[in-house]
């Protein structure tokens, strides 16, 4: 079996280089409480779901908006549930409160605190890539980096500081939203693979850029 190579840290300046990963399947905007009662059925129905939130960027010095999207994907649709429009309905507390489901997130408590500001809610059945990166000896925590190292690919930050309250979201805004909640979801599988098959070797990456392999598996 050939193992998977991966690094505790992902040289950062590899990933321009990297070929572009994105999402490629169908993207739903929800803009209502009758749409996100609807997508909220479906969503209910599947077995894992990746998770991320958006917030409009603020330049003024002690001022920040509220969270302004809310992306729910399965491996093939994202819905994305435009929060500045809808509020956190009761429908979106009954997904988020759920315990059945296997929800994906990363840095999760930082969405949370942001999606408590619109309502209160206990967190359901949640998992934080941050933490299960820990398992395979991995020390990066951000989505782009992660993503990197497990698959050889770049997701484009380009549309971050982009205005996630404009009253109509660009293409290119809700394939990043769509993106990043997908791959929450391709980096969890990869992950659970990587530990059930022991098919990867990890290379710890020196203060001096040294690399030494410090475990195969």
């Amino acid at each position: 079996m050939k193992l998977k190579t991966i690094y505790n840290k992902f040289d950062k300046a590899l990933i321009p280089s990297l070929p572009i990963a994105q999402f490629e399947g169908r993207i739903v905007v929800i803009l209502t409480a009758g749409e996100t009662e609807k997508a909220v059925r479906y969503l209910m129905d599947q077995p894992i779901l990746g998770f991320d939130t958006e917030t409009r960027p603020s330049f003024k010095r002690g001022h920040q908006h509220k969270v302004s999207l809310l992306q729910v994907a399965t491996p093939d649709i994202c819905f994305l549930f435009r929060l500045n429009h809808t509020g956190l309905t009761p429908s979106l507390i009954r997904l988020l409160e759920d315990e059945s489901i296997t929800k994906i997130g990363l840095s999760w408590h930082d969405d949370v605190n942001s999606l408590h500001k619109l309502g209160n809610f206990k967190p359901g059945r949640f998992i934080d890539l941050q933490n299960m990166v820990h398992d395979l000896g991995i020390e990066d925590l951000s989505l782009q980096k992660i993503y990197a190292n497990l698959f050889g690919q770049k997701i484009s930050k380009r549309q971050q500081l982009s205005n996630w309250e404009a009253d109509v979201l660009g293409d290119k805004q809700k394939l990043y939203a769509a993106t990043d909640a997908w791959a929450c979801i391709m980096i969890y599988n990869e992950i659970l693979r990587l530990k059930e098959s022991s098919s990867y070797e990890l290379i710890i990456k020196e203060e001096n850029n040294e690399a030494n392999i410090s475990e195969k598996r």
